[in-house]
């Protein structure tokens, strides 16, 4: 008999289909905030007029904007904004961008939480894998923010939804997730139009990345009826709203129904069910080399399936069959999907060869999604197994 533990997280609602602006300013009045910190994608602030809208909208309450998060958010660029936060006397975070500017809100709101002043003292808050495959988190033990965050999502990776983000150490080259309950943002706001002007290899590869959640999630070692359900739904939306995406940028439904499978697609996470070592060997690929956070799921995830089916091909199937190619092998599917997306499928075409494999190998053996993959993976030897897969 299955048993298992739905998490529940402190988010009070998604906004969608509304105008970004008019949406953020709602939430501010409904939330009582007077004092709004926006942290923001730098493109948007420097070639729209997207975050000028945001901040007319909100008028007197803007208490300061930070646009300089680069990829994979090293925690210099955090400390930097909290002080500005902090500075400002901020009490509402609102980010407005990608996966990166989203979970630089969320660093900044631990940043405020624990007095954190230098990248160091961030050294002893993050989640570390245990022996035993369970998980240590500081931030448990120690409390979570009371300066929270709304979050105005640009790509589709899906961080806005959980309660876990990630900051890189410069020093190591290496991201560590960081996570607590009341980081997640408590409203999302799904405006497919503020999205036209994310590249669009940036929103198709983000979106691979969700498409990697629902994958992940219904190979698991610990599934259950809800998120194979929301994990399904998601796939369909996904690779609808995507190919939609790839023949017509300006097709807003689509836009809006791919957000809507992000959103169907991070619940997984949210209840608890872990992703494995398409994630894991992801996040040490972005941190160690520098390689884009969709790209990561793209190279990788058909290797992981294809390393992977000794001990989940019952599962593959029912991927593979709700991809609409009963009997075909999933990472054979997948990986023709990655391709038709116009999305590079090996790690040669984002330019990562042999000689970085045993470095990420190495980062990649810290991360906690490498305890979590259905199939066992001891050492490093493993994960040059899956790298080669990807060469």
């Amino acid at each position: 008999m299955q048993q298992g533990v739905f998490n529940i997280l402190p988010m009070d609602r998604v906004v969608y289909g509304q105008p970004a602006a008019a949406a953020v300013a709602a939430e501010v009045e409904r939330l009582g905030a007077s004092s709004v910190f926006l942290i923001v994608s730098e493109t948007l602030a420097t070639q729209t007029d997207e975050i000028d809208r945001v901040q007319a909208a909100l008028g007197n309450r803007v208490a300061g904007t930070f646009s300089g998060v680069p990829a994979h958010v090293p925690r210099p660029a955090v400390i930097e904004a909290a002080a500005q936060a902090r500075a400002a006397g901020a009490d509402l975070i609102c980010t407005v961008g990608g996966g990166s500017v989203t979970d630089a809100g969320k660093g900044v709101q631990i940043c405020l939480a624990h007095d954190v002043t230098e990248a160091a003292q961030l050294d002893a808050l993050h989640i570390r894998p245990q022996p035993d495959g369970s998980l240590q988190n500081p931030l448990i033990a120690r409390g979570g923010p009371t300066i929270r965050q709304i979050s105005v999502p640009t790509t589709l990776s899906g961080g806005e939804f959980n309660a876990m983000g990630g900051m890189t150490d410069l020093a190591t080259q290496r991201k560590h997730a960081y996570g607590h309950p009341l980081i997640t943002p408590r409203a999302v706001i799904l405006d497919p139009a503020i999205t036209r002007h994310t590249p669009e290899w940036l929103w198709l590869s983000t979106g691979v990345r969700a498409f990697d959640h629902t994958v992940e999630a219904l190979c698991s070692k610990t599934p259950n009826a809800y998120t194979d359900g929301t994990a399904l739904h998601a796939m369909t939306l996904l690779m609808a709203g995507l190919a939609a995406c790839k023949a017509d940028p300006e097709d807003l439904e689509a836009r809006l129904t791919t957000l809507q499978g992000v959103w169907l697609s991070i619940a997984a996470v949210q209840a608890g069910t872990p992703m494995g070592a398409s994630h894991a060997i992801g996040r040490a690929l972005g941190g160690a080399c520098g390689v884009a956070h969709g790209h990561t799921s793209c190279v990788l995830l058909p290797a992981v399936m294809r390393w992977n089916r000794t001990v989940n091909a019952d599962q593959q199937a029912r991927v593979a069959a709700a991809m609409g190619h009963p009997g075909a092998e999933a990472a054979d599917v997948i990986e023709a999907f990655i391709a038709g997306l116009g999305q590079p499928t090996r790690l040669g075409e984002v330019g990562i060869g042999p000689d970085k494999f045993a470095l990420i190998a190495d980062a990649a053996m810290a991360d906690r999604g490498i305890r979590a993959n259905p199939r066992p993976i001891e050492g490093p030897a493993e994960v040059l197994e899956i790298l080669q897969l990807a060469a």
